[in-house]
């Protein structure tokens, strides 16, 4: 143990009415190494993967402002629970989980907007901004718009993100079977509906 004292009463021999005794430890190295771990963790997916994640929350909410509050919101969360996270593989599930709760979030306090007259920014299917597009996608997007929500997200999922059943199950919190007929009663009114439009 070591006393600590300032300079000044070193010098001017005066005792200190209190002397603070610690132990002299050097600066805990592992601690600053699991962080800078974690750091570095969601470092990398962020790069690899904000991007499409962004374009996801973007298909669910419909417009880029509000997909990249998400996405960022879900790296943030990421970040937070690493101390918790046990196994690092499950990083990547988390945050898929996590935009899609979050879009859930956005799109339930609009809802709540709309009731009290407040709306947001148009839709990236609008009119405003599927002008730029081509007519087809123009058409999908705006079919894809009218499905019910859980319908949207298992489209999302599974063609933009490339996520298999039991991937697209564990990022909505259902089972593989529902994902299963959820998408196939999505692409069925998907179908039904661009083919009455040609």
């Amino acid at each position: 143990m070591t006393s600590v004292t300032s300079d000044h009463e070193q010098s001017s021999g005066r005792i200190p009415s209190k002397v603070a005794t610690r132990p002299v430890l050097p600066a805990p190295a592992e601690p600053a190494t699991a962080d800078s771990a974690g750091g570095e963790l969601v470092d990398d997916l962020f790069r690899v993967h904000a991007v499409t994640l962004v374009r996801v929350a973007m298909l669910l909410l419909g417009d880029q402002a509000s997909a990249e509050d998400v996405v960022q919101d879900a790296f943030f969360g990421l970040y937070r629970s690493l101390p918790k996270l046990k196994d690092r593989s499950k990083a990547l599930p988390y945050l898929r989980a996590s935009v899609v709760n979050g879009s859930r979030s956005v799109l339930r306090s609009r809802k709540r907007a709309v009731r009290r007259g407040v709306h947001h920014e148009p839709p990236v299917w609008s009119a405003e901004s599927a002008a730029m597009a081509g007519e087809d996608r123009k058409a999908l997007l705006a079919a894809v718009a009218r499905l019910p929500r859980r319908a949207r997200e298992v489209l999302a999922l599974r063609y933009y993100l490339d996520l298999a059943d039991h991937e697209i199950a564990a990022a909505l919190g259902v089972s593989r079977t529902t994902v299963s007929s959820t998408a196939s009663r999505a692409l069925a009114a998907l179908g039904r509906e661009l083919k009455e439009e040609l």
